[in-house]
C-alpha cells in the first residue's frame, strides 16, 4: 500500500485516485500520522455487506442476539390485583 501525505493527495488527486483503482487501498497521512485510507467501491461494498448480517443471518443464528437477562419462569411473584384482597 503505497502512503500519500494530505497534501500530495490533494495536489495529485487524480494520479491517487488512479493508483487506487490499479493498485488498491492508498493511505493518506497527515502530518506523519496514518489518517485515512482510499479503497476501490467494490471494495466497500464488499467490507460493508460483509460488517452487517443480514435479518435471515440474525435471525438464524445460534447465539443470543443481546445481553438481557431474562428471569427464570415461575420465579417472579405476582402484585395482587384488588378483587384478590377483599
Amino acid at each position: 500500500m503505497h502512503t500519500w501525505a494530505v497534501q500530495e493527495a490533494k495536489a495529485r488527486f487524480s494520479e491517487f485516485l488512479e493508483t487506487c483503482l490499479a493498485e488498491g487501498p492508498q493511505m493518506v497521512t497527515k502530518r506523519g500520522t496514518e489518517t485515512a485510507v482510499l479503497i476501490p467501491v467494490e471494495m466497500w461494498l464488499r467490507l460493508q455487506t460483509n460488517a452487517r448480517p443480514s435479518l435471515k443471518q440474525l435471525l438464524l443464528a445460534d447465539e443470543g442476539r443481546s445481553d438481557v437477562i431474562v428471569p427464570k419462569r415461575g420465579k417472579a411473584r405476582r402484585r395482587a390485583l384488588p378483587e384478590d384482597m377483599g
